[in-house]
């Protein structure tokens, strides 16, 4: 079954959990990508964040942006596909996806751009190497591995979702002034996820900062 939209996004389900998604998109950084209002993060590697400084011949350089406009550069008026291999921890679909037959994934690698992460996928870790070989991008500069800089800087560079006009889940309603001790108390009591302003809500149950506690686990 193909669903069509008319902002040309077509989502294939390919299972109960991955979908092939076509269509145009912009780069937010050097590993993601909206497409209409769907996040996609690139499967197997890891760009610099956009905000990220890198260090190269003694001066300050902007190596997020840089890897964005590459990423930018890339996809621009193309028809872009992406396969799904997972959901990560902030909801955004983690794919393959290729633009004008080039693999998006590859291309950052190779232009050293962005440092494969074999823990998911061996397919970039050759095109690391011969970056890192000639010094190319980031491997001809001090820089901070992009998840560690993340770790460093955890509420600042928390990924940003498209505006979306998608109704959000519906949880049951909680009772004014209920309190649950943890996430587990919440689903038992069948009120998960929660939503800032709802009752029941509190920071200390939203791992992620993003408004919404409780939510189902997601692997990356």
């Amino acid at each position: 079954m193909k669903l069509l939209f008319s902002i040309g996004l077509a989502l294939t389900p390919l299972s109960a959990s991955a979908q092939d998604i076509s269509g145009s998109g912009r780069a937010m950084d050097g590993d993601s990508l909206d497409m209409a209002g769907i996040v996609v993060r690139l499967h197997g590697v890891d760009a610099p964040e956009l905000n990220q400084i890198c260090a190269r011949e003694g001066q300050s350089w902007a190596c997020g942006k840089e890897a964005s406009a590459r990423l930018a550069q890339l996809v621009n008026g193309a028809e872009l596909r992406c396969e799904q291999h997972d959901v990560d921890n902030y909801d955004r679909i983690v794919a393959s996806c290729t633009a004008r037959q080039v693999d998006l994934g590859q291309a950052m690698v190779e232009a050293g751009l962005a440092v494969a992460l074999p823990q998911f996928s061996d397919r970039y870790v050759g095109a690391e190497a011969r970056a890192k070989a000639m010094k190319l991008g980031i491997w001809n500069s001090d820089f901070q591995q992009p998840a560690d800089y993340r770790s460093a800087n955890p509420r600042v560079h928390r990924p940003k979702r498209p505006v979306s006009t998608a109704r959000q889940p519906i949880a049951s309603p909680s009772p004014p002034g209920v309190y649950y001790r943890n996430c587990s108390a919440a689903r038992a009591a069948g009120a998960a996820p929660l939503y800032r302003g709802q009752p029941g809500y509190r920071p200390e149950m939203d791992g992620d900062g993003d408004g919404v506690a409780c939510e189902p686990f997601r692997r990356r």
